[in-house]
């Protein structure tokens, strides 16, 4: 087996999915990346059992089909170091690996290619398209919310509820939940699944930010994504997830708007003097006015700040987590925010003021804290 290929191209693509390798495995052929050539065409993939991504190349030159496990962490190392410089692979009986760049050898001892775990084979599948833009989108609404308790796994992913109409990718830690709507896109037939972060992240890092078509497969234990040159297979989380519609208080009166970089600022600020491990700030609204309190009492820190606001509905006093706050503003990019609230008991909804598309609908919840009297 002997191959030509740029090195830049090759390193750009081994970063691709080098997100997919794990820094322990139980099997010592997962920190391998496994090479086929077929024709002039180069498919290299990582797997964690769990997640199984691929990336395809074209070779300068090509020769003796076959494949072989590289060992992922040197070959990353030795490409970083190069700029734009043809390198041939040359593989032996042995699995031994020599790779000959500029006027330099180097040689990797490889390991058999029919050890590396293949992607599972799907039945009975269903296929949706998304574009690339919307996909990062919702992929980008949702993960920060996602939690982390390993007694319900079914919270440690993204809730994905497709129907004939729209598409729906829901979030949630208990503490706040996100819901990212899109009208304009639907599925054949109606069906939910729950996909693992871990893909989401690859998903995320890679996505193009246009509207290059994503094609999704996926049945009742995996899911497929193939756009471009890559292709990414992953185990679907098993369980049910939680009834998010349950939560969402649907009388609101108490309607509040404001600048949003201005209130995550402010918050910010206020986070500083709050105590460390509750991270509460209480918000006042009076008349027009928005107060944030924050206070730490074992140390005798305390701050006030006035912001002001639009509001209508009865002054209400209301504690929040501020960091879970912080982190829903800076994922909703609009010029001014709308935060409905019911009772200081309540959850509050934060929903962007200004939207540029009629089609999406952005819903974040975040629950109360119960402030010191």
């Amino acid at each position: 087996m002997r191959f030509i290929v740029s090195s830049q191209s090759l390193l750009k693509s081994l970063q691709s999915i080098s997100g997919v390798l794990n820094s322990s495995n139980t099997l010592p052929i997962l920190d391998d990346f496994l090479f086929e050539l077929e024709g002039s065409s180069l498919k290299i993939t990582a797997s964690d059992l769990e997640t199984t991504m691929s990336v395809t190349l074209a070779t300068n030159m090509a020769d003796e089909e076959g494949k072989i496990a590289i060992p992922a962490k040197i070959l990353l190392e030795l490409l970083k170091t190069y700029g734009e410089t043809p390198m041939t692979f040359t593989v032996d009986k042995n699995f031994g690996i020599e790779i000959a760049a500029d006027e330099a050898k180097f040689r990797i001892a490889g390991h058999n290619a029919e050890e590396f775990p293949t992607a599972p084979q799907m039945g009975s599948i269903s296929t949706i398209n998304l574009p690339a833009d919307l996909l990062a989108s919702a992929i980008n609404k949702t993960i920060f919310a996602t939690g982390n308790d390993d007694l319900r796994p079914a919270m440690s992913g993204v809730f994905c509820d497709l129907s004939t109409d729209s598409v729906i990718f829901v979030a949630t830690d208990a503490h706040k939940l996100v819901r990212y709507k899109r009208a304009d896109a639907n599925a054949e037939n109606s069906s939910t699944f729950i996909m693992p972060k871990k893909p989401l992240n690859q998903l995320k890092a890679i996505l193009p930010s246009d509207t290059t078509p994503v094609n999704i497969e996926y049945n009742e234990t995996n899911a497929r994504f193939t756009f471009k040159n890559i292709d990414l297979v992953c185990r679907l989380i098993e369980g049910k997830y939680p009834n998010y519609e349950a939560v969402i208080p649907t009388e609101n009166p108490n309607t509040l708007i404001v600048d949003r970089l201005s209130l995550i600022t402010t918050l910010r600020r206020a986070s500083f003097f709050a105590n460390k491990s509750t991270n509460q700030i209480r918000l006042t609204i009076n008349g027009q006015e928005l107060y944030i309190d924050a206070e730490d009492i074992d140390f005798a820190h305390e701050s006030r700040q006035r912001l002001s606001c639009n509001y209508s509905g009865e002054d209400m006093e209301i504690g929040f987590n501020s960091r879970f706050l912080v982190e829903m503003l800076t994922n909703l990019g609009t010029e001014n925010i709308r935060l409905e609230l019911s009772a200081p008991n309540r959850a509050g909804i934060l929903r962007p003021v200004e939207n540029d598309n009629a089609a999406e609908d952005i819903l974040m919840l975040v629950m109360p804290v119960m402030l010191n009297s």
